[in-house]
């Protein structure tokens, strides 16, 4: 879902990142055909690109033009020119921000999914005109890959998966600033990010998908319907992935949901552990480890997601 709904349905202050994690891939230059890989490659190194820290408030800022403009602007005319940029050992990886293309994608999958906002979106009147102007860009079908994948109000236990407790990245707000009610503030360089090699993310989720494949009916694990939905995600995913670079990144980027969060509780969050764990007790046949795990992560993130439905 692009940031546009993003910041309709998960942030009701223009100032605070929405409460929103993302997942995206990075691919090097090379994975791009000529005229796009020379465009990043220039891209990269532009001083006047919204850096690492301010990117995603950058993002969440065009969209909240875009929401503001009579009339809404629901699809951009043209695709991004900007993405989010890694740099390893003196190579850039990109993952395009891809604003047209996920708004796009966005407004069917509200269509979809939540008629009571489809039916407040159509009345600005601008939902026939986004889908005539995206019908009529030349070659707008020629890719539906998206690289950047989003989940308002909490992390998908699926996303977990891909990454190592080691490969996270932390960066706190001002020690002493607990803010409004005991939350964190929103200080923009405040994040918590996970980063892997795309050849691991494969394996792990491929590991996964077979240590529960292997543990024979679902209900043997759990006895709700979550492994399905687990499952699926995974299954979701490994697809995902696949669509890209074997040489990509892939990242796991907590967003706004880090704002909701105070610094001890990120400090102690050891949510791609425990998923990992349950993994590792599930292929040994250790289906009570595996349960209290996976049950430790989902209570946690599902008292966070409630939040959505507090006054």
């Amino acid at each position: 879902m692009s940031d546009l709904f993003l910041a309709v349905t998960s942030c009701h202050d223009a100032s605070v990142l929405p409460y929103a994690a993302y997942l995206r891939v990075y691919e090097p230059l090379s994975a791009f055909p000529g005229p796009d890989a020379q465009h990043w490659a220039a891209y990269a190194v532009l001083s006047g690109r919204p850096r690492r820290a301010g990117a995603l408030a950058a993002e969440h800022a065009g969209a909240l033009r875009r929401l503001i403009a009579v009339p809404p602007v629901l699809v951009p005319e043209r695709e991004s020119a900007d993405a989010y940029v890694r740099w390893v050992e003196g190579a850039a990886y990109i993952c395009p921000w891809q604003t047209r293309l996920r708004s796009w994608l966005g407004l069917s999958r509200i269509k979809a999914t939540d008629p009571q906002l489809w039916s407040v979106t159509r009345s600005v009147g601008a939902v026939d005109a986004a889908a005539a102007g995206f019908a009529r860009c030349p070659g707008q079908a020629a890719s539906l890959r998206i690289h950047i994948q989003a989940r308002t109000w909490s992390v998908p236990p699926a996303w977990f998966v891909p990454f190592a407790s080691d490969e996270r990245w932390l960066v706190l707000g001002a020690a002493g600033d607990p803010g409004d009610g005991g939350r964190a503030t929103a200080t923009p360089t405040r994040r918590l990010v996970y980063a892997t090699a795309m050849a691991q993310a494969r394996t792990r989720v491929k590991r996964a998908l077979d240590a529960f494949r292997r543990a024979g009916a679902p209900e043997a694990v759990l006895a709700d319907d979550a492994v399905p939905r687990v499952v699926a995600e995974l299954a979701q995913i490994e697809c995902w992935l696949e669509e890209f670079h074997p040489g990509a990144l892939v990242e796991l980027d907590y967003g706004g949901l880090v704002h909701l969060i105070d610094d001890a509780a990120l400090r102690a969050d050891q949510s791609v552990a425990e998923v990992s764990a349950a993994i590792s007790a599930l292929t040994s046949g250790e289906l009570e480890m595996a349960t209290a795990m996976y049950w430790r992560v989902t209570g946690r993130w599902r008292a966070l997601a409630a939040l959505e439905h507090a006054s």
